[in-house]
C-alpha cells in the first residue's frame, strides 16, 4: 500500500519564493509536489498503476471534449497552478477558458500560472485520506474564476461536486457526471473511472 503524502514544514527563514519553488519542483521532477498557503510542502508518492490508468481515462475524456468544444484548454496532473493564497496546487485534471489563459503573459504560462482553472478534478487514490482532498476542493472553490470541481472517490463510488458559494453535492455510484453548464455537452462516463 502506498503511503500518505509526506508533509514538510519549513521555518519562516527557509520559505521559498515562487521561482525557487518552481526550480525545486523541476529538480525533483519525479516527485508530485504541492505547497499549501502556509508554505508547507506535500511530497506525494506516485500513484499505483490502476489509479494512473483511471486518471488517464479521466483526462482523456475531458481532453476529447475540450478539443471538440474549442473554447478552452486542458491540463494534466503534472501541471502546477499558483492560487491567490500562494498555495501551489496540481489538480488531477483541469480545464480553463481560452480568454483566461490568453490573458496570462508568456512567462506566467511557463511556470506555475497564477490562476486557478475554471474546472478542477481530484481523483482519490486508495492511499488518500478523504478529508484533505475535501479541504483542497474547498480551497479551489474560493479561487477567482473557478466554477466547478469534482472529487471522485473510487473507494466508495461517490462523486462530490463543488461550485462556488454552494454546498457540496454528493452523487452515489453515478453512471455519468454532467459538466453542465460550465462544460457544455460534457458528461464523464464513470465505467472507465471506477
Amino acid at each position: 500500500m502506498l503511503s500518505d503524502p509526506l508533509l514538510l514544514q519549513m521555518p519562516a527563514s527557509m520559505q521559498m519564493t515562487d521561482a525557487q519553488f518552481f526550480d525545486f519542483c523541476q529538480v525533483n521532477r519525479d516527485l508530485r509536489i504541492e505547497m499549501n498557503q502556509f508554505g508547507e510542502i506535500s511530497v506525494m508518492p506516485p500513484t499505483g498503476s490502476e489509479t494512473g490508468n483511471r486518471n488517464f481515462n479521466l483526462a482523456l475524456q475531458v481532453g476529447v471534449w475540450s478539443e471538440q468544444d474549442g473554447t478552452g484548454i486542458c491540463f494534466d496532473s503534472s501541471t502546477g497552478f499558483t492560487l491567490s493564497t500562494g498555495a501551489k496546487r496540481s489538480p488531477d485534471a483541469s480545464w480553463m477558458k481560452l480568454e483566461r489563459w490568453n490573458a496570462l503573459s508568456a512567462e506566467q504560462k511557463q511556470r506555475f500560472a497564477p490562476i486557478c482553472p475554471d474546472f478542477v478534478v481530484e481523483l482519490r487514490s486508495p492511499s488518500d485520506s478523504l478529508q484533505p482532498l475535501k479541504d483542497k476542493m474547498t480551497e479551489y472553490m474560493q479561487e477567482p474564476g473557478v466554477q466547478l470541481g469534482w472529487l471522485i472517490d473510487r473507494k466508495h463510488r461517490r462523486v462530490y461536486i463543488y461550485r462556488p458559494n454552494q454546498p457540496e453535492e454528493c452523487l452515489e455510484n453515478p453512471d455519468t457526471v454532467s459538466g453542465e453548464p460550465v462544460l457544455p455537452g460534457f458528461s464523464l462516463k464513470m465505467n472507465k473511472i471506477w
